[in-house]
């Protein structure tokens, strides 16, 4: 039965009596978003969609709100299977509300696992308390969705064409700008829409190859800090769309650059940074990176859109907070629209050295994609890169064939990353002058800085963490003591020539 907009509100209050429970219920604690409540009980929290039309939503009736309910549940199983419960009804009256009761619906609600709210991985960004090794796990656990968990959008779709692609970016536009009416901001917003229109028009043929060759998936949507939680010393992601499946048969692009933007957004470049390369590490889409920059400015509009949504339903200081975010989240994506100085910088050391290490402290900041060998040597025949692949020294994988087949691919891929305006570190041992020559030529043909990290370690030393990385047994590297000789015997130094791009690392 349609509801006035008194009516919905008083349910609300009401169903913060712990009475109202089919349950023993604790002190209930109520959270809005622009588009539901969320009523946490304790044991158990219950989500209540706000019956609204926004266009890219429409929950405006009973009937409505339960399919969107059910399709919550369902889509948000694939990540988060314990914590989805079930649809229940909510009877009775909005004085008087029964969840999960008989008799004639008032509502439906989600019911959910409760997890604690300050577990939410935006709130302990807040606090300085966002580690690497949950960054390290956001990016794992989605590579593992996309690669694994996301069912392919077929051919005969329209979801992911080009044309679908800019639908949502124009309606952003189109909801952003009566809501934003200050010259300045009008300024920016024409300005990304010319950008957003040049950049769409020029990718269009890669988005369609992208939706051809299988990268248009029914991803999460939404994946943001705020719908990422921290629980029980693991992640767990929720939260996905449920109420667009345009916003969710993405560009796994798209989706992972939500994360990238929004970890920037709250001030944590180098988070981001650790994000991206570990979810390129093990999704392998260096390809997919042209539309990243792309996508990110969407992301950063959608927040933006958000923002002003929430604004329009709040007043007060809380109204100006929500356009100061608006136009905070603006700046962020005026600023996306512009690459980063690009450069290109290759290691030279060792097994053992310490050139992961030490590239993984670069790669955030100041930031850069990074290739590593051990990675890429396995992914081109198909394997992991914690499998071992037994070979020895100068055999299969590391046979002569094969090592210039890798360092080919990784000047290649280099170049084209570089091409999309991402600058590269490429982690490898780079012994042979060939080798470092290749990278060289890259970067030479692209007129950009080009360095060569160099790291001098004791031999004794480079032994020893060969010994131990062996026995962690947690590296791509299948480096051992014998492989280590081979390269102190064949290795060819760095010449005259070479020392003026030369920088000198500890590690």
């Amino acid at each position: 039965m349609p509801e006035s907009p008194v009516e919905q509100p008083e349910l609300i209050r009401s169903l913060q009596d712990p009475a109202s429970y089919d349950h023993a219920a604790g002190p209930v604690r109520l959270i809005e978003t622009h588009i539901s409540w969320v009523l946490l009980t304790g044991e158990f929290a219950y989500k209540i969609k706000k019956p609204l039309d926004l266009g890219f939503l429409d929950f405006s009736s009973l009937d409505k709100r339960l399919h969107a309910c059910c399709d919550e549940v369902q889509l948000n199983r694939r990540l988060a299977p314990a914590t989805y419960l079930d649809v229940v009804p909510i009877t009775g009256t909005p004085v008087a509300p029964r969840v999960n009761g008989t008799g004639e619906t008032l509502e439906y609600a989600v019911k959910m696992r409760q997890f604690p709210p300050d577990a939410t991985l935006d709130r302990l960004a807040a606090q300085g308390m966002l580690t690497a090794r949950q960054v390290e796990a956001i990016a794992a656990t989605v590579a593992r969705f996309h690669l694994e968990g996301c069912a392919r959008a077929a051919a005969d779709s329209p979801w992911g064409s080009p044309e679908k692609v800019w639908q949502p970016v124009a309606q952003n536009f189109q909801q952003i700008v009566p809501r934003l009416t200050g010259s300045a901001d009008r300024r920016q917003l024409d300005a990304l829409r010319r950008w957003s229109e040049t950049e769409h028009a020029r990718l269009t043929p890669l988005m369609a190859a992208r939706k051809r060759d299988g990268f248009v998936r029914e991803c999460h949507g939404d994946l943001h800090l705020g719908n990422l939680a921290w629980v029980d010393d693991a992640l767990l992601v929720f939260d996905c769309i449920e109420f667009n499946p345009e916003l969710r048969w993405i560009d796994i692009q798209s989706e992972a650059a939500f994360c990238y933007m929004d970890l920037l957004q709250r001030g944590h470049a180098d988070r981001a940074w650790l994000f991206l390369n570990g979810w390129l590490e093990k999704t392998g889409d260096h390809a997919g990176l042209a539309l990243l920059r792309y996508y990110a400015v969407y992301r950063a509009l959608v927040r933006v859109k958000v923002a002003v949504l929430r604004a329009g339903q709040i007043a007060g200081a809380a109204h100006d907070d929500a356009l100061a975010e608006a136009r905070a989240i603006l700046q962020l994506a005026t600023a996306l629209t512009r690459p980063p100085p690009l450069r290109l910088d290759i290691t030279h050391g060792l097994s053992g050295s310490g050139k992961t290490t030490v590239t993984q402290q670069l790669m955030q900041t100041p930031g850069a994609i990074r290739l590593r060998s051990d990675v890429e040597r396995k992914r081109l025949v198909g394997l992991d890169a914690l499998a071992r692949s037994g070979s020895g020294v100068g055999q299969t994988l590391y046979a002569a064939a094969a090592t210039q087949h890798t360092y080919d691919h990784l000047a290649r891929l280099a170049g084209k990353i570089l091409d999309t305006g991402w600058p590269v570190i490429v982690d490898a041992t780079f012994t042979a002058r060939w080798q470092r020559d290749l990278l060289r030529e890259t970067a030479r043909t692209r007129k950009v800085e080009f360095r060569i990290l160099d790291f001098p370690v004791p031999v004794a030393t480079l032994r020893e963490r060969i010994i131990q990385r062996a026995r962690d047994g947690s590296d791509a590297s299948e480096a051992d003591l014998a492989v280590l000789q081979h390269q102190l015997d064949t290795e060819e130094p760095l010449a005259d020539d070479e020392q003026a791009d030369m920088v000198s690392v500890g590690a």
